[in-house]
């Protein structure tokens, strides 16, 4: 267990309203477009989202108090490079300006998950926030076992939800719609590819986005597409030899940017683009940001889904005692999801990325969410 122990005297007082401007600037070199992030070297980004439906009140905490909270990493934990790592800069920040603790367990293996979850809760934890859809069945059991605590999931959802239970829910399809955009623009074969992890509808949304987006640019692009495991199988989410063999294929074939999202994977997809000299899109996080600078060279952008958002701001309503549970959905709105332009490999095609997000955002373009 991981604990991290910062007391900031910091008076925040707010609801659990999901506006842009929760996102702090932390940065240390970058520029937005349209975004924020709240990384300690920030990668540049831009993008948007969070709509919010709140079901029966279950205020916890308050007062401003400093809160002990649990953060229970699914498989990958901290430095993932992607969706783990995205909850722990939003957990790193609610420690810096809320004056937080935090107790940290990830779960190395399916079966770690409940026990996590215990552990956290038994320890006096209040929040508790479980990164990944994969908790649900947990959750489900332990949530109504423990009324008094407020807990939240990303991307999880349980049938009959307890009210103690907040769910952080992104629009991964219209991030994805514009880095396949990005890739239309960029690709010179007319060829791209999609690597998933599970083949799950959370990730088919990231597929639908990114071929959607691609075909809006160029309808007789071509995008292959292919799953590193079915539901169920965590092996997904840790195969990079794999994903970089599927990849070097593509390559091979003629594709020249390929989007991976399935976690810990992708990092065989932007190795395949350094040894092809070819593009990688990244996921989650800004995957610039953490790679090498050959890596760097070859890393066009990255679908950013602000998980460390979410994570700050369940932090700070229980803080603030405006903690609700029900449904909180990110989406480009509010820059929830969004694309990444560190290294500047899209700064020449920014302006129509920007002109297709806000066309998203007006509802002027309908983003599939299945593919």
């Amino acid at each position: 267990m991981r604990k991290s122990k910062r007391f900031a005297a910091l008076a925040l007082v707010a609801s659990f309203g999901l506006i842009a401007a929760a996102c702090g600037d932390d940065e240390e070199s970058s520029s937005t477009t349209g975004g924020s992030d709240t990384t300690a070297a920030a990668p540049e980004t831009t993008g948007g989202g969070t709509d919010t439906t709140m079901g029966t009140d279950t205020t916890m905490g308050g007062g401003g108090e400093a809160l002990n909270v649990g953060l229970a990493f699914d498989t990958g934990g901290r430095g993932d490079g992607t969706f783990n790592d995205s909850a722990a800069r939003g957990a790193d920040k609610a420690v810096d300006e809320l004056g937080v603790t935090f107790d940290e367990l990830e779960a190395t293996t399916a079966e770690d998950r409940g026990p996590n979850l215990e552990t956290l809760t038994s320890n006096g934890n209040n929040p508790i926030i479980a990164v990944g859809f994969a908790f649900g069945d947990a959750l489900a059991t332990i949530a109504p076992e423990n009324p008094d605590t407020q807990y939240a999931i990303v991307d999880g959802f349980i049938e009959n939800a307890p009210a103690n239970v907040t769910f952080l829910g992104f629009a991964e399809q219209e991030g994805s719609f514009l880095v396949g955009a990005a890739a239309a623009l960029k690709s010179e074969t007319g060829v791209i590819g999609f690597i998933g992890g599970q083949e799950i509808d959370l990730i088919k949304r990231f597929e639908a986005g990114y071929t959607a987006g691609a075909k809006y640019i160029n309808p007789d692009i071509e995008v292959k597409v292919q799953y590193l495991g079915a539901a169920g199988d965590n092996t997904a989410w840790a195969s990079p030899d794999e994903a970089k063999e599927i990849a070097n294929g593509w390559y091979a074939d003629g594709a020249d940017v390929i989007y991976t999202a399935a976690g810990g994977s992708g990092q065989g997809t932007i190795e395949a683009a350094v040894e092809s000299d070819k593009w990688a899109i990244g996921v989650d996080s800004d995957q610039w940001a953490t790679a090498t600078p050959e890596q760097q060279e070859h890393i066009l952008t990255s679908m950013l889904k602000r998980v460390d958002t979410a994570v700050y701001e369940v932090v700070k309503a229980a803080q603030d005692g405006t903690l609700e549970g029900g449904f909180v959905t990110y989406d480009l709105s509010v820059d929830g999801v969004g694309y990444s332009t560190s290294g500047g490999h899209v700064d020449d095609i920014v302006d129509q990325l920007e002109e297709i997000k806000a066309m998203i955002i007006a509802g002027d373009i309908e983003v599939p969410t299945a593919p």
